[in-house]
């Protein structure tokens, strides 16, 4: 028997919406980056994308545990001295609460060429609506 070594075919993608209301971040991204890099299916190859195009909505309604909205920082520096920013979750979630979804499903993906590709398959919206209609996505019912 000979193994199976699988190639990208965009064709074999499905888009799926997955409701982030009352879902814990951590474990909410976990599950959504194995089903961007396709580790669901039997043809999971390490090397090649695989995997489904995600859209999170409701991303202002994640939960996160514990004392985390305080205590949780998210850093960024501009490369200058002196050039660090910081902001709680809290604070991050007034601004751009799509983007607590992004950064915890980025830290859940290979920093490499297949990384950046598969990240860009997710797409996360604060609201419930988005604009992807016509790609007649399906909802995806993951486990807590």
């Amino acid at each position: 028997m000979k193994t199976i070594s699988a190639k990208t075919i965009p064709e074999n993608r499905r888009w799926y919406v997955v409701d982030a209301t009352d879902r814990t971040l951590g474990r909410l991204a976990s599950q959504v980056a194995g089903r961007l890099r396709g580790k669901h299916q039997p043809i999971f190859t390490p090397h090649a994308d695989t995997g489904d195009f995600i859209i999170v909505i409701n991303a202002e309604k994640v939960r996160l545990t514990g004392r985390k909205w305080q205590q949780k920082v998210y850093h960024r520096h501009s490369g200058y001295m002196g050039g660090l920013k910081s902001i709680t979750a809290k604070k991050l979630r007034e601004q751009r609460p799509e983007n607590l979804v992004r950064y915890a499903v980025w830290g859940m993906l290979p920093k490499n060429r297949l990384g950046r590709k598969v990240y860009k398959k997710l797409k996360v919206y604060a609201g419930p609506d988005h604009p992807h209609e016509a790609q007649q996505p399906q909802p995806l019912e993951l486990p807590y």
